[in-house]
């Protein structure tokens, strides 16, 4: 899976349309190989981009959970602690 993609269910405040676009933008990267697409390739891949949003904004939204609601802060703090051991052992 791409690193760039990031967990976004289960966090209050809950994800917003940006988060999801940037999500749904780094999944077509992913899939179609390309960080910028041709000309020709273009209305495709922000087609795809779009989609790909509208599902996941869909999915987010029927998703049900007992768990609490994560923060943001935290969560990040875990994975910059996480990263900063792994480039220590590096």
């Amino acid at each position: 899976m791409c690193r760039n993609i990031r967990t976004l269910h289960n966090f209050e405040p809950p994800a917003t349309h940006d988060e999801i676009q940037a999500a749904a933008l780094q999944y077509v990267r992913k899939i179609s190989g390309t960080t910028k697409p041709s000309q020709a390739n273009a209305e495709a891949f922000d087609r795809a981009v779009e989609e790909v949003a509208a599902v996941s904004a869909r999915l987010l939204e029927s998703l049900t959970t007992t768990a609490p609601p994560k923060d943001r802060e935290a969560e990040a703090a875990k994975a910059r602690a996480r990263s900063a051991e792994r480039w220590a052992a590096a």
